[in-house]
């Protein structure tokens, strides 16, 4: 996720205060993602160990909102799946609407390069993995698994290489970020949808006509938004589509910027931009560790190298070892060579290259895609395997290449 640049979307010097929140933007973010890592490693501790059966009770927790004769009752684990992580995806959402309106996706020249990377990084990992797996319809449900990338996870390596990143790639490994997790968002929509009730759609369109005309109003509470927010996700997870775009509607709904409330580097924040600066410390270091934590929960007996060879895992991990980097970095070559875009300040094709192989880390989106994908355990394993094992190789050989690339500096 990446803080508000106009000045620096439009070519000016960046202001004090803008670049006092880009740097505490990455230091949230980086450490959020080794908060992250961390909760991953806990999660495999946990469930190779004699605390293996504590760690599954805990997943299966069986939780229970109900008023009269209406209930919602999940095990803790989709409750997080699909409870905490429509938060992140509000988060995600508040993001896109801000970078559109006001940042780094606001100007054809800005919008070029992320736009046209991140779309070929997701192409051709989608396209390794139906390659490998074409053959086998269950496996096949599973084809944008190896679509996404983990801002989190790949902006905390980057954190361990200190002064050598210059801040142009964080931007631009953060804005190929943005449009990845639109196109994920997308694609959840269209193919991760099913069995849809008429009459749930119905009073999850009333509730989004209402935020809407509160937006058409003026209206800059919070409060109402979210209420209503509230009850748009309700009514999103009886109708089969899944629950968490309710988040990815209500983001849209905030409002940010309109005859009311304009806004510059210089002023307070709109209220988009408080609510998404509210939600960020808890969505790095709540929401995402524990979605991480009961969900990274692999057991390892009885695997041997075999099982990652096979198609479906094998799949994941070369579109996103190989798929993601080449997809990225031919993208920007293709831009340059057309003239339409060119390499950011500090960075040439051996630091492209390197930020294609961080890209790899897919970690968190796809966990969450494989979570609605494969409903089969063993086909779910198979994934998660293949995602912890590419998003390790990604983060290690991006990790040494950019030390072995990239110039020491001086500290900033």
């Amino acid at each position: 996720m990446t803080e508000p640049l106009p000045a620096a979307a439009r070519g000016r010097p960046l202001s004090r205060r803008a670049a006092h929140a880009l740097a505490e933007f990455f230091r949230l973010e980086a450490a959020g993602g080794i908060v992250l890592i961390a909760a991953a490693a806990l999660a495999l501790i946990a469930a190779n160990s004699p605390l293996q059966s504590a760690y599954e009770a805990f997943r299966g927790l069986p939780v229970r909102i109900g008023v009269g004769e209406f209930e919602i009752a999940k095990p803790l684990l989709l409750w997080i799946n699909d409870g905490l992580m429509a938060v992140f995806f509000l988060l995600v959402a508040l993001e896109i609407k801000r970078e559109a309106l006001t940042g780094q996706l606001a100007g054809r020249e800005q919008l070029v390069l992320p736009l046209v990377c991140a779309s070929a990084g997701v192409a051709l990992p989608a396209l390794f993995f139906v390659a490998l797996n074409q053959g086998d319809a269950a496996a096949m449900r599973g084809w944008a698994v190896p679509t996404a990338t983990d801002i989190a996870f790949a902006l905390g390596v980057l954190a361990l290489l200190g002064s050598r990143v210059p801040v142009a790639m964080k931007l631009l490994l953060s804005t190929i970020a943005v449009v990845d997790d639109l196109i994920a968002i997308l694609i959840i929509a269209v193919f991760y949808s099913h069995g849809m009730s008429v009459v749930a759609l119905g009073w999850a369109g009333a509730a989004l006509l209402a935020m809407w005309l509160l937006n058409r109003r003026g209206v800059t509470a919070l409060t109402p938004y979210l209420l209503l927010g509230a009850v748009l996700w309700v009514c999103v997870l009886k109708s089969g589509v899944h629950a968490t775009l309710a988040g990815v509607a209500t983001g849209l709904m905030i409002p940010h910027v309109n005859r009311h409330n304009a806004i510059d580097d210089e002023v307070e924040h709109s209220p988009l931009e408080y609510l998404e600066h509210a939600l960020h410390p808890w969505v790095a270091y709540a929401i995402l560790p524990l979605f991480a934590f009961v969900n990274a929960g692999l057991v390892l007996g009885g695997l041997d190298a075999g099982d990652a060879l096979a198609a479906l895992p094998l799949g994941i991990v070369l579109g996103l070892v190989l798929g993601k980097p080449i997809g990225i970095v031919a993208a920007a070559l293709l831009m340059r060579a057309l003239g339409w875009a060119r390499f950011p300040a500090g960075m040439d094709l051996r630091a492209m290259i390197g930020l294609g192989l961080l890209c790899g880390i897919g970690f968190t989106m796809s966990l969450f895609i494989a979570s609605l994908a494969y409903r089969d355990p063993a086909r779910y394993e198979e994934a998660v395997l293949g995602i912890l094992a590419a998003s390790v190789i990604a983060a290690v050989v991006g990790f040494a290449w950019l030390r072995a690339v990239l110039p020491a500096r001086a500290g900033r």
